[in-house]
């Protein structure tokens, strides 16, 4: 799998994670230069509480773009260390 936004594979992993419809990539398969850490959370009542990426590519920022949970529930363990996209990025075979 491949996410792209702007033009760019900004992550890339035969190891998904498919939880609610989301493909969860591993940490290790991103491409760091292409996130910035933001101070927003939101909290799921069974995975934990999420923290989010900034994207930028080219000059251009996509806020809180990607999402990751630094702890997760017992329920969620499969999807600790991974990272999942909205707002625009498109994942992709």
């Amino acid at each position: 799998m491949k996410a792209i936004w702007n033009n760019k594979v900004i992550a890339e992993s035969n190891e998904t994670v498919v939880i609610e419809n989301n493909h969860y990539f591993p940490a290790e398969s991103i491409k760091k230069e292409y996130f910035k850490a933001s101070d927003t959370h939101t909290t799921c009542p069974w995975k934990g509480v999420a923290s989010y990426y900034t994207l930028e590519v080219d000059g251009k920022q996509n806020p809180d773009a990607a999402w990751f949970y630094p702890e997760v529930s017992e329920l969620a363990k499969t999807i600790k260390g991974h990272v999942a996209f909205w707002k625009g990025v498109s994942v992709v075979e």
